[in-house]
């Protein structure tokens, strides 16, 4: 197996934006609603590109400093987008999201790089900036998900007790459907990159017991935490 990774030509990789194509001209024939996904697709052009230079100078440059100021990017803007279901009182709860995503995700980067892989550097940018992106990712989503089915409980005069243990349920479903899907339906992302680039199936595997733990467990600790600091904003009905 060879351990070098096929480079893409860049008129090749167009050729994965046909189904892309496809769908948006569905959401054009049946909702009109095509506008938000040809949005998406240029933002996430223009960040993947972005994204790649400013990693290669990251991994360059090996800097503790710049390494935290993009940690501290990560769990700012995911603590803003993850409040994007209740923009009435988003800059309201943003500290709460933004102090249960640093409990639930500083703790789970520290431990996994620390303690399983005990990085030397600890800051070794390869790694720690990946797995914080998974991290970080995942425990926006979770929060994302509470704070829009808490809303919607309490919307519904359910009281807060019975509401917050929706909301954590509802939050966990992703990352719970992916625990039972992996390995059995879908072969995840890390994985299937360490495989393309040469590294044994059992080690990758290993890797993957890992970040499956470690998103799973910073998405409930995140949505948790979030659910515990927000009980006085939603012990009355929002209006």
């Amino acid at each position: 197996m060879s351990n070098q990774v096929q480079t893409i030509p860049l008129i090749k990789l167009t050729l994965a934006f046909i189904p892309v194509l496809i769908v948006i001209f569905i959401q054009y024939r049946w909702s009109r609603e095509h506008r938000n996904a040809i949005y998406g697709i240029s933002r996430m052009l223009v960040q993947l590109l972005l994204i790649g230079y400013i990693l290669t100078f990251i991994f360059d440059t090996r800097n503790g400093w710049i390494v935290l100021g993009v940690l501290a990017v990560m769990v700012l803007a995911a603590s803003w987008i993850g409040l994007r279901t209740v923009k009435h009182k988003q800059l309201h709860l943003y500290p709460k999201a933004l102090l249960a995503m640093l409990v639930g995700g500083t703790t789970t980067l520290i431990l996994v790089t620390q303690g399983v892989l005990n990085l030397t550097p600890w800051y070794l940018p390869n790694y720690f900036i990946p797995l914080a992106g998974m991290i970080f990712a995942n425990g926006m989503n979770s929060v994302s998900l509470a704070a829009d089915r808490l809303t919607a409980e309490i919307g519904r005069n359910v009281d807060f007790e019975r509401a917050r243990n929706i909301a954590f349920r509802a939050s966990l479903i992703p990352i719970t459907n992916s625990l039972f899907a992996v390995g059995l339906v879908s072969i995840p992302g890390m994985m299937t990159g360490q495989i393309l680039s040469g590294v044994s199936p059992l080690i990758a595997a290993r890797y993957q017991i890992m970040v499956m733990c470690m998103v799973f467990g910073a998405a409930g600790i995140s949505s948790g935490c979030f659910l515990v600091l927000i009980k006085p904003d939603f012990t009355i009905k929002l209006t």
